[in-house]
């Protein structure tokens, strides 16, 4: 009878002795299982803000906006395909011959991919520039990465409309 429960104890106890321990497999598995998700409709409500922040920043030759909210990786395409980086577009931004009147964004859309977020939006500019009105319309698409830090801007992408009434295909 002994020899049969030492038997029972060795066949349950052996595989618990061969088992992993310690906290990196707890903390695992309570990353993997416990933690709260996070929640996408406030990061959506994040990166809407950000954009808007961005079109403000523009509007007020403010780099401090960029300096903050764009990795320093960055990369991005300009309307009319100049290549830009963090630096260069801070540069662009200060240097700005035209002042703007007004710039918004709107028809903001966002989609998450895990940390990514691509959003996707139309920003219409109003300036003077040496005393003419110029009035444009930009489609922009951006994309986030969410870090330690929030989110960063880690690419962008602007591509102009054609004024009203122009035929496009």
């Amino acid at each position: 009878m002994k020899q049969i429960a030492l038997l029972v104890i060795t066949v349950i106890a052996a595989p618990l002795a061969l088992m992993p321990q310690g906290s990196t497999d707890r903390e695992s598995c309570y990353q993997t299982c416990m933690v709260e998700r996070p929640n996408l409709e406030l990061r959506r409500q994040e990166v809407v803000a950000l954009e808007k922040e961005a079109a403000r920043a523009i509007q007020n030759k403010d780099a401090t906006f960029f300096r903050r909210v764009y990795s320093d990786d960055f990369r991005g395409t300009l309307s009319h395909g100049q290549p830009v980086t963090k630096t260069s577009y801070i540069e662009l931004v200060q240097g700005l011959g035209a002042k703007y009147e007004a710039v918004t964004v709107s028809d903001i859309g966002v989609n998450f991919y895990r940390d990514t977020a691509v959003v996707t939006s139309l920003w219409s500019l109003r300036s003077s520039d040496r005393g003419e009105r110029v009035s444009s319309q930009l489609r922009i698409i951006h994309v986030y990465v969410y870090g330690t830090s929030g989110f960063r801007v880690v690419l962008g992408q602007s591509t102009p409309l054609p004024p009203f009434g122009a035929e496009s295909l």
